[in-house]
């Protein structure tokens, strides 16, 4: 997503190296192209996690690619918003083409030099316009996203344990939240889904000391 505000920090990295062992482990017994999803609630640090983890696999000589689920909501994040204020059902994953986003890491994994045209969702316009992006073939292929856990046929499904009370600083760190009140009625919404997909995770992170003391 285009305009997004991320704040990389220690946590972001160190989380992101957890990952990293388990898939060079993979990629090392020849059991690429590797799909990973990187899952958690608003403000977890997925998007941090996973370019993280894509910068230290390219790092190593990887081909890497993050797929970001906010590309793939029905609605851009403003028209979303007012959608939800008129009726609060609208949360949850209805809001997101999940088959779309599975459907293209899929084909990223299967057809790699083929072009792939996807959403490309424009955060300051509250539009969505595409990209296309260049062919493979990728031995990484990274989809990260609240509800990304449920995404089928996933090699490594990452879950980052934290919950919306913890992940409040990191929230209004970046920005995004345009009715704090309204907002904390969406992702406790959110937590009720999300806290049940930790189960399905291959890897899972646990939150910063600081917030575990709390």
């Amino acid at each position: 997503m285009i305009g997004d505000r991320l704040v990389f920090t220690d946590y972001h990295r160190a989380a992101a190296a957890k990952v990293l062992g388990v898939v060079r482990q993979r990629l090392e017994n020849g059991k690429g192209p590797i799909t990973v999803t990187v899952a958690g609630e608003s403000g977890a640090g997925k998007s941090e996690v996973a370019i993280c983890l894509a910068k230290a696999l390219e790092d190593e000589g990887y081909r890497c690619i993050v797929l970001c689920q906010d590309d793939y909501f029905h609605l851009p994040p403003k028209s979303s918003h007012h959608k939800r204020l008129s009726d609060i059902s609208w949360v949850g994953t209805g809001e997101v083409q999940l088959d779309l986003l599975g459907e293209h890491v899929q084909a990223l994994k299967d057809h790699p030099g083929q072009p792939l045209a996807k959403p490309l969702v424009l955060f300051e316009e509250d539009r969505i316009s595409s990209e296309t992006l260049e062919p493979g073939p990728y031995d990484v292929i990274i989809a990260e996203g609240t509800y990304t856990t449920l995404l089928p046929d996933i090699d490594i499904r990452v879950f980052i344990n934290r919950n919306f009370r913890q992940t409040k600083k990191a929230r209004l760190a970046r920005g995004r939240d345009p009715d704090v009140e309204f907002l904390e009625q969406v992702l406790d919404i959110e937590h009720r889904e999300i806290s049940r997909h930790g189960s399905r995770a291959d890897i899972v992170i646990d939150p910063p000391k600081d917030e575990l003391d709390d």
